[in-house]
C-alpha cells in the first residue's frame, strides 16, 4: 500500500515538470540565468555622419574604450545624410532592446523645429553625454579682419557676399552662423558641406570666407597660423590654444552655441538594459585611451554627463532652438 502511494506521488510530480519548465521559461530573469544576459550579441552604434569626421572618430574611439566593460563588441555603422536625420531616425524606429543605439548630438534638439525631422529628442532615451565643445568664428590668417567687429561690419554690407561654411543644411554649425547673423544684423551666404572638416578645408582653399565649427576642428590650423579665430561661442574662454580668443559675450553678443555628442537608445528601452550601458559608459569615459583620443583631436575631456543631466541639457536646448528657429531664415 505504501509503495503504491509513493509511486502515485512520483507520477504526479513527473507530470508537473513540463508545466513547471514552461513557467520558468516565462519567469523574469530566467533567460539571463541561462547565459543570455544583455548583451549576448554585438551592439550596433549608428553614427549619423560620414566616416572620417569628428563624430565618426568619437564613435569609434568610444566603441574601443567601452569594449573592456561589455561582454560583446560595439560595432560602428555610419548612416549619414540630412544633417543627421537618417541616422537618428533609424534608431528612433529601431527595436528598443539595446542592440541598436546612436551617437546623438545637438542636432537632435532642433531638427524638428526646422521641419527637417518628425521626431524630437523625446523619441530617444539618453544614456550619457560623452563630450561637448563650443563653436568658433574662424577666417583665413590672411583675411582682412583683425577682429570680430570688423568681420561683422563687412557682413552687414548688402553686397558683401560673406560665404560662411557649415556642416550641412540644418546642422549645428549652420544654426550657429544663422544665430550670429540674427543677433548682429550680419548677412551671410551659408555654404553647406558634408561635415565640419570639409568646410574647414574649403576655407583653407579660399573657397569660402569663414566657418562656424567647433574649436577642435580648427585647433591645429589656428596653432599653425593658417587660420585665425575671431571669437568663440562659449560662456567662458576656451583652453588648448584659444585662451586669447574672446567669447561673443565679451563682445556684447549674448550667444553661446556648441556641440555635444552622446549615446541614446530608442525610447522604451528597458531600465535594466540602460543600467548596463550607463555603468559601462561611466567606466569607459575614464579609460586613458579614450581620454588620449579626445585630447589628440583637441576635444574637451571633462564634459561627461549622465542620462539625467543630458536630458536636462536637451530640454533646455530644444526650447532655445525652437525660439531661434522662429526668428531665422536658414536659406539666406
Amino acid at each position: 500500500m505504501q509503495a503504491t502511494t509513493i509511486d502515485h506521488s512520483r507520477r504526479r510530480w513527473l507530470g508537473a515538470i513540463p508545466a513547471l519548465s514552461g513557467a520558468l521559461l516565462l519567469a523574469p530573469g530566467f533567460a539571463r540565468a541561462q547565459g543570455s544576459a544583455y548583451p549576448h550579441r554585438p551592439i550596433e552604434l549608428v553614427v549619423p555622419w560620414q566616416a572620417g569626421g569628428g563624430a565618426d572618430v568619437v564613435g569609434r574611439a568610444f566603441g574601443a574604450a567601452i569594449a573592456k566593460y561589455l561582454p560583446q563588441p560595439v560595432v560602428v555603422i555610419n548612416k549619414p545624410g540630412a544633417s543627421g536625420v537618417l541616422g537618428l531616425g533609424d534608431v528612433v524606429n529601431a527595436k528598443p532592446d539595446g542592440y541598436r543605439i546612436v551617437l546623438s548630438s545637438t542636432e537632435l534638439t532642433f531638427l524638428n523645429h526646422l521641419g527637417l525631422a518628425k521626431f524630437s529628442y523625446k523619441d530617444l532615451r539618453p544614456i550619457a553625454r560623452l563630450n561637448a565643445d563650443p563653436a568658433a568664428v574662424v577666417v583665413r590668417a590672411d583675411a582682412p579682419y583683425a577682429t570680430l567687429e570688423q568681420f561683422l561690419e563687412a557682413a552687414r554690407k548688402g553686397d558683401a557676399n560673406i560665404r560662411v561654411g557649415n556642416a550641412g543644411h540644418g546642422s549645428t554649425w549652420h544654426m550657429a552662423a544663422a544665430a550670429l547673423a540674427e543677433k548682429t544684423g550680419a548677412k551671410f551666404n551659408h555654404i553647406p558641406y558634408a561635415g565640419g572638416a570639409p568646410a574647414v578645408l574649403a576655407l583653407l582653399g579660399g573657397h569660402i570666407d569663414a566657418v562656424t565649427v567647433s574649436t577642435a576642428e580648427v585647433s591645429s590650423y589656428v596653432a599653425a597660423g593658417k587660420l585665425k579665430a575671431l571669437a568663440v561661442m562659449a560662456d567662458r574662454r576656451v583652453a588648448d590654444g584659444f585662451e586669447k580668443i574672446p567669447t561673443l559675450k565679451e563682445r556684447n553678443i549674448d550667444l553661446s552655441i556648441g556641440i555635444w555628442r552622446g549615446l541614446s537608445a530608442p525610447r522604451g528601452t528597458p531600465d535594466d538594459v540602460i543600467a548596463v550601458l550607463k555603468g559601462a559608459v561611466a567606466k569607459a569615459v575614464k579609460e586613458p585611451a579614450w581620454l588620449e583620443a579626445l585630447a589628440k583631436l583637441h576635444f574637451s575631456t571633462d564634459t561627461y554627463a549622465d542620462d539625467a543631466a543630458l536630458e536636462a541639457v536637451m530640454a533646455r536646448e530644444s526650447e532655445f532652438f525652437k525660439a531661434l528657429a522662429g526668428k531665422i531664415n536658414l536659406s539666406s
